[in-house]
């Protein structure tokens, strides 16, 4: 999941719970002439100091100024806002729009530290500011966006760009800006203005509580297991669930914590039923067992609020007012990609149930399959139809080498070199944390600072998610990027690799396609480093496919004990086993996309969340030896923000481009190294970001547009008919 960090700023509301925002709007800074000198007391607001056109101070983050840092941020914002509509000069692209692009440092600055809080390194005492700074932050957004002097001066300038064009990328620039304006209730009657901040300020107080509930369930409800329940479970995950229950004060134990990152191989590999399913059950759960955590009432209270905001606008629904500016267009089109592919996959999740219950009744288990054994048997048919065993996969799979490996790739298409920073050059926020640099690779240019952030801990939430805290812009002046990975798996042993699945190296490299999407930004403006969410997953799907290519699998893949390389007989096994699992993977991510969009367009009045939840899955036929990927209750892509909501579908989406794309590097002498296909991939792909329309930039690149016809086919699913 990647979070966007180049909204702005009055957007910010929306994302509260996974804010990274990043300081693209830094004064000028150059990589030969780090700041020296600042002018606040508060470390949140200075100037970042030090090698590399400055960086942020992590290492001296204190609680304590967040709330004064953020008020502070926020009056000097709006005092560059003021000036910016108040300005007794003729609107020009220059005086209102390049202003705009430029103001905001100081705040953008402290949203950068308060996105490590939020998402990296949360406590109870931060969470309480968070609470009370959500509203106060909604407050301010709103005083941008319903400001009358500087709506019009941006309605001015958009105007006359029509009449005398600007700059291709000036011009998308202004558009955004006017789009965006208008899409936030700039033009609304100062009466709808008024209520339409109301809603804002408490859409921000129920994301926070969302978020936060959620958090508090994966905190809460951890499995500690004894030495006697450890049966099927790999050596390397007893070592690691060791060291974890250690880490937790329950020395001799063994803990399963509530995260996808402990709770999928422990499904995988578990003997125990009913442990199994303790595990299953308290992580489908969380927001949802009816206590001081529940989102339910949350849920239906945003449905509500959402539904009047979007009809202050005119639109009949939450869905038609988020997606027109999106690939889709609309939620019709979303649903059209999704109903295409969902027969298909449900039809497989019961041939995959039928091979599963096959081999636990040949076991002479008396069981049916239940969603708490999907992936246990899954596994066992695995081994039978393909014999391939995802333990024996995971020796090979060293969390360094696919980091390396990642590097590798990197080089070869973008040119570019990853070398470590001495400890100590660069600050960080915790210990986990490393710094690389990248640079071009023949030239030796510096092009910015790449953050990673591996391993699970208290205060983190859960997942895998990329974020910048500074963009590449050149219009004040040439900033490079800094850009961070973060992910959650569980620490090894002391002197043990860190061992991951094939899912987890897959997500790796998907993460790391974000990165290299920020890295490879050519733009002038901030605003054209955003995106559009059901294209910006494209380039991260994308780099998946490098992971099981051979010059990754032949370098990179070796066992972590003897150094041997992966077997080409493995190899095989395991792209034959590519469409295995498929009819669960697809059933339950297009479940959660699916439900997302039909709450948003179903009339939210006296909804009853977990009912309406339990009856769209029965009438969309959902398989019962399923559930969605994200149960509504936890589902914090769509109710801890906006950036996904009615939007989640996007993964599929960018994944028809995905594979589409991949045909193009399949079908070219060089194969997925190929240096044309590549060269042409940054160019059209990767370097504009949002500088051009998608649509028009994937037809540059491939010459026409996406066809679905690919995906099916790497999904290992008939064809849809005619």
């Amino acid at each position: 999941m990647k979070t966007h960090t180049n909204l702005s700023i009055f957007k910010v509301v929306f994302s509260l719970s996974i804010l990274t925002l990043m300081s693209c709007n830094q004064k000028k800074e150059t990589v030969e002439k780090p700041i020296e000198t600042t002018k606040f007391s508060n470390i949140l607001l200075q100037e970042w100091t030090g090698p590399y056109g400055g960086v942020p101070a992590f290492d001296k983050m204190n609680l304590a100024d967040v709330k004064p840092a953020l008020e502070k941020g926020m009056k000097l914002s709006l005092a560059e806002i003021d000036a910016i509509a108040n300005n007794k000069e003729a609107p020009t692209f220059e005086n209102t729009i390049e202003a705009m692009e430029r103001s905001g440092a100081e705040l953008n600055r402290v949203f950068t530290y308060y996105g490590i809080w939020s998402s990296n390194m949360s406590s109870p005492e931060f969470r309480v500011i968070q609470g009370e700074m959500a509203p106060k932050i909604s407050e301010y957004s709103s005083k941008i966006s319903q400001n009358k002097k500087l709506f019009e001066r941006i309605k001015s300038v958009y105007e006359n760009s029509l009449k005398t064009p600007l700059d291709p990328d000036q011009q998308r620039v202004v558009s955004l800006k006017y789009e965006e304006f208008v899409m936030n209730g700039a033009a609304l009657d100062e009466e709808k203005k008024k209520r339409y901040a109301e809603i804002n300020k408490e859409l921000s107080t129920l994301y926070t509580h969302f978020s936060n509930n959620v958090l508090a369930d994966e905190e809460n409800y951890v499995v500690y297991l004894n030495k006697d329940q450890l049966s099927g479970l790999p050596e390397s995950m007893i070592k690691a669930t060791a060291k974890v229950a250690t880490d937790k004060g329950q020395e001799g134990k063994y803990a399963i914590t509530n995260t996808r990152s402990s709770m999928t191989p422990f499904l995988t590999y578990s003997e125990e039923r009913e442990l199994r399913k303790k595990v299953w059950t308290n992580y489908y759960s969380r927001g949802d067992n009816g206590d001081t955590h529940d989102n339910n009432e949350n849920i239906a209270k945003i449905l509500k609020l959402r539904k009047e905001r979007v009809g202050l606008l005119g639109y009949d629904n939450f869905g038609d007012w988020r997606l027109q500016n999106r690939m889709a267009k609309t939620p019709e089109n979303a649903m059209k990609l999704m109903n295409a592919v969902w027969p298909a996959a449900i039809t497989k999740v019961r041939e995959e149930v039928t091979d599963m219950q096959a081999i636990a009744n040949a076991n002479g288990d008396t069981i049916t399959i239940k969603p708490w054994d999907y992936r246990y048997y899954a596994e066992k048919v695995r081994q039978q139809k393909y014999n391939l065993d995802s333990d024996e996969v995971k020796q090979y799979l060293q969390l360094d080498k696919l980091r390396e490996a990642m590097f590798f790739v990197a080089g070869e298409l973008f040119n570019y070199n990853f070398t470590p920073v001495p400890e100590g050059t660069v600050p960080v926020f915790h210990e986990d944390v490393k710094v690389w640099e990248v640079t071009d690779r023949t030239s030796g240019t510096h092009i910015g600072l790449w953050y990673l952030d591996p391993f699970a801990r208290q205060g983190k939430r859960s997942g895998a998610w990329a974020n910048t805290y500074r963009s590449h812009t050149t219009f004040d002046g040439k900033k490079t990027v800094l850009g961070s990975n973060n992910s959650n798996f569980v620490k090894a042993a002391p002197g043990e690799s860190v061992l991951v699945s094939w899912d987890d190296a897959t997500t790796f490299f998907h993460e790391f396609g974000h990165a290299l999407h920020f890295f490879s930004s050519e733009v002038r403006y901030p605003t054209l480093n955003g995106g559009v969410r059901d294209y910006t997953e494209f380039q991260s799907q994308l780099l998946e496919r490098w992971l099981s290519t051979d010059k990754v699998t032949n370098q990179f893949l070796v066992h972590h004990k003897t150094g041997a390389p992966i077997p080409k007989e493995l190899v095989a096994k395991i792209k034959k086993a590519a469409t295995f699992n498929q009819g669960f993977a697809t059933t339950e991510y297009l479940a959660s996309a699916l439900m997302d969009i039909k709450f948003h367009l179903a009339d939210p009045t006296n909804i009853d969340v977990d009912t309406f939840e339990k009856e769209t899955l029965a009438e969309l036929k959902m398989p019962k030896e399923l559930v969605m990927r994200h149960r509504t209750p936890h589902f914090g892509h769509v109710f801890s923000g906006e950036g996904y909501a009615t939007a989640y579908y996007g993964y599929m989406w960018a994944d028809v481009l995905t594979s589409d794309a991949a045909e193009a590097f399949a079908e070219a002498p060089g194969g997925f190294y190929d240096k044309e296909v590549a060269a042409k991939l940054v160019k059209y792909l990767f370097a504009p970001r949002n500088a051009i329309d998608p649509a028009e930039a994937y037809r540059k690149f491939r010459g026409r547009d996406a066809k679905i016809e690919a995906l099916m086919k790497d999904r290992g699913f008939p064809f849809p008919q005619k």
